[in-house]
């Protein structure tokens, strides 16, 4: 298989991950594993380093979340949808925060990684949301958001276009995913 069809490959798994959790589908989870697995040599090769651990990281993540999911549903067959409040999110940030600025430092200092700042936050804060993502915790999706929008500019610097047009897809994909639960947190506190 080509660097091309591989890429374009991962892109596919990737949406359906996508996709299949913004409509709380289960089978989200093994698209991710395939999606992400398939992408960590793409950004080695790249020079982007903390996007391939990340997407490790969303490989390990990906059987924990299905692990997780399989252990959640409600009697209505959806997933409780959680919220968190601001003190937490703000905790969230600083930490997020903090830990860029040392991963920001590490590449730095000892890698020839491209645009180590912007690799960094996107790299934490992705971290982050996908953490509460399995967790399914509905602000995961406004991180998307914020994410896709800075990885688009991140992908292009790099001359990954499939991978920059998949984060616009993506932050489409965050805002319908944000919506989707939204209406399902919406009929879970309704219901007595």
């Amino acid at each position: 298989m080509t660097p091309e069809m591989l890429e374009y490959t991962a892109v596919a798994f990737n949406i359906g991950y996508v996709i299949l959790a913004a409509r709380e589908n289960i089978w989200c989870w093994p698209m991710g594993i395939i999606g992400s697995a398939l992408s960590i040599w793409l950004f080695v090769d790249s020079k982007i380093y903390a996007e391939s651990v990340l997407f490790t990281y969303y490989v390990i993540m990906g059987f924990y979340g299905w692990w997780a999911w399989s252990q959640g549903k409600s009697d209505t067959g959806k997933f409780e949808i959680k919220t968190l409040n601001v003190p937490i999110h703000l905790g969230i940030l600083i930490v997020g925060y903090a830990a860029t600025v040392g991963l920001f430092f590490l590449l730095k200092t000892f890698t020839d990684a491209e645009m180590p700042l912007l690799d960094s936050f996107t790299t934490i804060f992705s971290f982050i949301a996908t953490w509460m993502v399995a967790k399914r915790i509905i602000e995961n999706w406004i991180y998307w958001i914020c994410i896709n929008a800075l990885t688009i500019y991140l992908y292009f610097s790099r001359d990954l276009t499939v991978y920059a047009m998949l984060s616009v897809a993506y932050t489409f994909l965050a805002v319908y995913g944000y919506f989707a639960w939204r209406k399902d947190l919406i009929k879970q506190t309704e219901t007595p």
